[in-house]
């Protein structure tokens, strides 16, 4: 069944976001204040308005209560963000993810029911600081303030051990959840402790940021 999704404000995130999800077929309302923006993105979403999301009779003649996921990308105007998520969510919205400005705006997020906040351009930038770090941290995605998920290309340091040699979660307090063969096999979910390593497989690796950051200095990272 396909999804309906409404992205609030159309600058790079909210624009990307928009296309993405019209570009795997589903059902996306673009709306944004601004009408070159909306301009557009009217033959790239289903349907493209000029509406003030801050007014609650307008987001009802939107008909967004019929939406499964709205997203509430607006820029800079921290006000009108606060705003618009409160409206959502007074009108019984299933799902609302808003793009954060800063901490204090996450928190007031957090306060009025938002049920996922983000930081694009701040986990962006911790995603490409550990790539820059080593050339074998492919992937890093926060889960939240203290856990992340990386993606890792195994080296030399554990080139032939299996996982029950290497201890991983023994030393350094991280889970291995998924191993996919550097041969292109498949990916093995939940790997056996007898699973052997080799160099370039991927591994996905999961647990407290202090942690990984240990995993990834001492066996991760070449000399």
């Amino acid at each position: 069944m396909k999804r309906e999704f409404a992205v609030i404000g159309l600058g790079r995130f909210g624009g990307s976001i928009c296309r993405e999800l019209s570009a795997e077929g589903m059902d996306v309302l673009a709306i944004d204040i601004y009408e070159d923006k909306v301009k557009e993105f009217k033959n790239i979403a289903a349907h493209a308005v000029i509406a003030d999301t801050t007014d609650e009779n307008v987001l009802k003649e939107l008909g967004i209560r019929n939406f499964d996921h709205v997203i509430v990308a607006i820029g800079d105007d921290i006000q009108a963000s606060i705003l618009t998520t409160l409206m959502l969510k007074e009108l019984g919205i299933n799902k609302i993810t808003v793009k954060a400005q800063n901490d204090y705006h996450e928190k007031v997020l957090n306060k009025i029911g938002a049920d996922h906040v983000v930081h694009p351009e701040r986990d962006m930038g911790k995603r490409i600081a550990h790539s820059i770090i080593s050339t074998n941290i492919l992937d890093h995605l926060e889960l939240s303030d203290e856990h992340s998920i990386v993606e890792v290309k195994a080296g030399k340091k554990m080139d032939g051990k299996t996982l029950i040699q290497l201890d991983i979660r023994a030393k350094y307090g991280c889970n291995i959840v998924a191993i996919k063969e550097a041969d292109e096999k498949g990916i093995n979910v939940s790997p056996m402790a007898t699973q052997k390593i080799e160099k370039d497989d991927i591994l996905i690796v999961i647990g407290a940021d202090k942690d990984i950051s240990r995993f990834e200095k001492q066996l991760v990272v070449e000399d």
